[in-house]
């Protein structure tokens, strides 16, 4: 499959550069803390170890997913079932998240024991060869083993922001407990470690974020390819965007495992709002799907916006639709093949 080897070298790299500046960074925290460096690696195994373990556990208590029954809804697991027999995976679990907001995800230890879980609203919103082109994207997530990639990876950021606010804490406590003669040596040495962390947060949450929303647009290839249809991919893309958008609920701690992210769908539209006399092209009051595609279109271009999605989770909605129109474009050639999946990307 072409271009798929990107994809994998993204994950490695990205894998190896954060595994690396996290050493580094630790080295230097044991150096200046005067432990044996073994502590550090045992403490990061440690956490990943658990963060693997406990994490299906954690995405299935705060989404409150109910895990459906055989036949309870024989449309959606005939489909599911009939994409992943084409994609050649297990048949994963399926759930029902008790949420009107259109999103969907997958997670789970392994592939063969993953969770597809929609949550009520994309059933509700989308039409059924919308949410088809959604069970394509997110199998496609299974296929790459992206929710194992990212479970892993995305923990290293985390370790190092609980340090940071740990040692921040610590140091505004030494400070106001101690003398200055006493406190002020260990203060400076935890506020300079807390400093050091949050860096090292920030350059591993950027490697992080990347790689996440490189995975977006090869899932979003795979699914045109699995359904055969990136139109309906794009309908349904605009449809949970703008779903997510008029969310009035905080955007979930588990962003980076929907197929998309409610707080960059409300930042979406809310910069199209704030422009709508200036997209409003025929000067009706009302941005018709021309006129919104165009809007979208202006704002993914923008510096701005492109300097925010370094921290985003999801690639913008718009590109996500470029990129599938391209491949529809090839597929009306009849020269689109597996060969060409990701030959887009």
């Amino acid at each position: 499959m072409a271009r798929l080897a990107k994809l994998k070298f993204a994950m490695s790299f990205s894998i190896f550069l954060v595994t690396l500046i996290f050493s580094l960074f630790l080295l230097g925290l044991m150096i200046i803390l005067n432990l044996p460096l073994v502590f550090a690696f045992i403490g990061t195994a440690t956490f990943i170890l658990i963060q693997y373990l406990i994490g299906p556990a954690l995405v299935r208590a705060s989404t409150r997913l109910r895990y459906l029954e055989p036949g309870e809804n024989q449309w959606l697991e005939s489909t599911v079932k009939e994409l992943a027999e084409k994609s050649e995976l297990s048949m994963p679990r399926l759930a029902i998240v008790p949420d009107r907001t259109p999103n969907a995800f997958v997670f789970g230890r392994t592939t063969k024991s993953a969770t597809l879980a929609v949550h009520e609203g994309l059933l509700e919103q989308l039409n059924q060869d919308e949410v088809r082109g959604v069970i394509g994207h997110e199998l496609g997530h299974l296929k790459h083993k992206d929710h194992l990639v990212m479970t892993v990876l995305s923990a290293l950021p985390l370790l190092a922001y609980l340090i940071a606010r740990t040692t921040f804490t610590a140091a505004r406590f030494t400070r106001n407990t101690t003398s200055r003669r006493k406190g002020g040596g260990v203060g400076a040495a935890l506020f300079l470690i807390a400093v050091v962390s949050y860096v090292i947060y920030i350059i591993s949450l950027l490697c992080v974020m990347y790689l996440s929303r490189l995975r977006e647009h090869y899932a979003d290839a795979y699914s045109a390819y699995l359904t055969g249809s990136p139109r309906d991919l794009e309908s349904a893309l605009t449809k949970i965007t703008y779903g997510l958008s008029l969310s009035p609920e905080p955007p979930s701690g588990a962003r980076t495992f929907y197929i998309g992210d409610p707080a960059l769908a409300k930042q979406e539209f809310r910069h199209i709002v704030e422009k709508k006399s200036e997209y409003d092209l025929d000067k009706d009051g009302v941005l018709d799907e021309r006129e919104l595609e165009l809007a979208m279109e202006k704002e993914a271009k923008s510096t701005w916006i492109t300097i925010n999605t370094w921290f985003s989770t999801h690639p913008p909605t718009f590109k996500r639709i470029l990129l599938l129109r391209e491949i529809e474009r090839e597929m009306a050639t009849g020269r689109y093949t597996a060969k060409r999946i990701y030959a887009h990307v």
